[in-house]
């Protein structure tokens, strides 16, 4: 193993924190590559008519770096 590097990515989801998480790997994945961990540092949810509406999460995405 290499250089790790973290990134920290907010991603969103309206079906769950999981979701989210997975949203924020994938969309990370577009630029970033060698990705070998994601840690969710930070859940929350924004609220409309007394329901969820979008849940969020804040992680840190763990990658090698290429040498």
């Amino acid at each position: 193993m290499g250089v790790l590097k973290v990134i920290e990515v907010l991603a969103n989801s309206n079906k769950g924190w999981e979701d989210a998480a997975r949203n924020a790997v994938a969309h990370a994945s577009k630029t970033v590559k060698h990705i070998r961990s994601v840690y969710v540092q930070e859940q929350s949810a924004t609220v409309t008519n007394g329901e969820i509406s979008q849940y969020r999460v804040n992680v840190k995405i763990t990658f090698e770096i290429e040498e």
